[in-house]
């Protein structure tokens, strides 16, 4: 099929999934071109409600999500030999592409500045709390570093739980995941309970995301109102930082990540997994996408044995370009409010973008439901954030599919080079695209 025509059908994808969050983002520009002519302020409250109900809404299954999507992911692994073999590599390869996105995506924000547009449309008073709060954090944590590191471990994880300290959970909950993964089938039913609740947190997600058509009209809508239709051209410059991240990250770091790493050629892994990065783009869902991932890998040169280990991990746990959003997410809220971007804070932001964007799953919206584990080691939390969410949300589905289609390409880099390392895969096929056979 021609490029352009699947670049037809990932667009109607995506327009038939999310045909009522771009419904929302329509309205509620409409919406809020007519309440900046005409203030109606029981409407304004009512709409900064929804928004604010809509941020709760996805605070709420920030824990359960994440906690329950480390288990399933390490203990899915096994204590078996492939953990050794594969695993060391896997992990190894997906931090340095995850370390790649997040260099890539603080250096163009810091640069580019994207945030300083929207700062005009932060309410003062709002923006002087929000740097308190920030400054007064970063000033606990420099004045002892070493309380850093220790805060990381809690000494009552029930305690991290209870308070939503979500480095110290993620900690406890890693640890614990892989003493699961080494004690062998007694981990069962624990292991089915975590997979139970992935499997209820992943359903309320998705009726949240359904939910997110009332949100994000309502953000967008009070957006509009307060600021008009300039508004998009404070975001402007965010979603183009984010598309000259992604383009870097697909064109310059993976090709030079299997030059170095192995002999596979890019264009033809890209060739070899072009549906599946189509539909990935559509469907804004790395998880969604997985079975197809699976497919063209298999059927086009790579072996079962490595694929169906990495595939399914790298959905879960490997997430550079939510890493790369993320980051240039938060450095734009900082941006906006006014926040002094030190060094420190920056490589905090970096260090928690890779945490974040490792524990979060591949469903649409993720990225930026677990920006607030990145907001928590700020001191911060996203609803003291509400009018930078409002920027986030009017071009979140478009941010969303791109930086899904960056995973899962990330997920075919890996696996490629893994399975050239290990002699598991065949070139004449992989190289060789008359030959494809077509994915049903």
């Amino acid at each position: 099929m021609k490029l352009h025509m699947q670049i037809l059908i990932a667009l109607g994808l995506g327009i038939k999934r999310n045909w009522h969050i771009f419904f929302g983002i329509i309205a509620g520009i409409i919406v809020g071109i007519f309440l900046h002519a005409h203030t109606i302020p029981i409407v304004n409250t009512i709409l900064t409600f929804i928004g604010q109900v809509f941020i709760r809404l996805i605070q709420m299954v920030v824990i359960p999500l994440v906690v329950s999507a480390i288990v399933i992911g390490i203990t899915s692994i096994g204590d078996n030999k492939q953990l050794g073999k594969f695993g060391s590599k896997m992990v190894l390869y997906y931090g340095i592409i995850t370390v790649a996105a997040v260099v890539i995506g603080t250096i163009l924000a810091l640069i580019c500045k994207p945030g300083l547009g929207a700062a005009n449309y932060i309410a003062a008073n709002t923006a002087s709390e929000v740097q308190a709060t920030v400054a007064n954090a970063m000033a606990q944590q420099q004045g002892n570093i070493l309380n850093i590191f220790l805060g990381f471990i809690p000494s009552n994880p029930l305690n991290a739980l209870a308070n939503g300290n979500m480095v110290a959970i993620i900690v406890f909950v890693l640890m614990f995941a892989v003493a699961l993964a080494k004690v062998g089938d007694v981990n069962r039913p624990v292991v089915s309970f975590f997979e139970s609740i992935f499997a209820a947190t992943m359903k309320i997600t998705d009726w949240i995301m359904f939910l997110a058509a009332p949100g994000v009209f309502a953000l967008t809508a009070s957006a509009v109102s307060s600021f008009g239709v300039d508004i998009f051209m404070s975001i402007s410059k965010y979603l183009g930082v984010l598309a000259v991240g992604f383009l870097l990250q697909l064109f310059v770091v993976y090709p030079l990540f299997l030059k170095f790493f192995s002999k596979v050629n890019i264009w033809m892994l890209y060739s070899a997994v072009a549906e599946a990065l189509m539909v990935a783009f559509g469907t804004a869902s790395s998880s969604a996408t997985l079975p197809l991932t699976i497919a063209c890998c298999e059927k086009r040169g790579i072996s079962h044995k490595i694929s169906s280990f990495v595939l399914p991990l790298g959905a879960t746990l490997n997430m550079d370009g939510t890493a790369l959003l993320q980051t240039v997410a938060v450095i734009f809220l900082a941006q906006a409010y006014g926040v002094a971007l030190t060094p420190f804070l920056i490589i905090q932001i970096a260090i928690l973008a890779i945490i974040a964007s490792s524990t979060c799953a591949g469903i649409p919206g993720a990225g930026l439901i677990t920006i607030a584990l990145i907001l928590d080691g700020m001191g911060l939390s996203p609803e003291q954030l509400v009018a930078g969410f409002a920027f986030l949300f009017t071009i979140e589905r478009i941010t969303d599919m791109m930086r899904t289609l960056v995973n899962v390409a990330s997920d075919a880099v890996v696996v490629a080079a893994i399975a050239d390392n290990e002699n598991e895969i065949n070139y004449d096929l992989l190289n060789n695209p008359q030959a494809y056979e077509d994915i049903a």
